[in-house]
């Protein structure tokens, strides 16, 4: 199936509740991205107790993979087993938020490609929630790879490039790196390479461009 086709079934349907509760299935087991955030988070808390909203957390898998210095909170569209951390929200026509709290660490991961046209307005809800020296913790997946997929729920297609534009009206980015590099246009997945990409945090110039997958971005409050 071509990207022009994909781009065009996916630009014109944001997917509600219904979608979300069986597609969410598939994350109740840790993917490779979801163990390199946690890697991350965890390495950025260094034991410190702090606080950590999940947005599109969708089962809360990562909850089990940070350290217990990490409080978990979550928002989703299609909460699978409810529990007081965790929030059933629509957060494209509900504000992104969580009990009017604010939060040392934020993350979305696989958020931004479902968003539609509402990425700008979606990421000016996360500043005022995230602390004053909190950390927002994001992905994108990398549209300029040489063997790009584009799955046909996406709503949210750009190069990379317009993404960081966009979070930089928001954002201080204090670093993006790819998720892993590959010569296809997917995460590793057999255990020697997935070893060998989950430490690695750099952009390798010229290469990044066309075989990183995703990219992890790193921000912390307009300064």
């Amino acid at each position: 199936m071509s990207t022009h086709d994909n781009i065009g079934s996916g630009a014109r349907k944001l997917y509600k509740r219904d979608f979300w509760a069986v597609e969410n299935r598939n994350y109740t087991e840790p993917h490779y991205r979801m163990q390199k955030a946690a890697r991350l988070l965890n390495r950025i808390a260094a034991g410190k107790r702090l606080t950590l909203l999940d947005i599109g957390c969708g089962p809360a898998t990562l909850e089990r993979l940070l350290h217990p210095n990490i409080e978990y909170c979550g928002i989703d569209i299609a909460i699978q087993e409810p529990r007081d951390n965790l929030i059933e929200t629509d957060f494209l026509d509900e504000p992104i938020g969580f009990r009017g709290r604010k939060f040392d660490l934020i993350i979305a991961q696989g958020v931004w490609e479902y968003v539609g046209p509402h990425q700008d307005r979606k990421l000016a809800e996360i500043g005022p929630i995230l602390e004053a020296d909190g950390i927002f913790l994001t992905s994108y997946v990398n549209f300029d790879h040489r063997d790009k997929r584009i799955y046909r729920p996406y709503s949210n297609v750009q190069p990379p490039e317009g993404f960081l534009r966009s979070l930089r009206r928001r954002f201080t980015i204090d670093g993006y790196f790819p998720t892993s590099y590959h010569w296809v246009g997917r995460e590793p997945r057999h255990p020697a390479l997935k070893a060998i990409e989950m430490p690695v945090t750099i952009r390798v110039p010229v290469a990044h461009r066309h075989l990183a997958v995703e990219y992890f971005f790193r921000c912390s409050a307009l300064r």
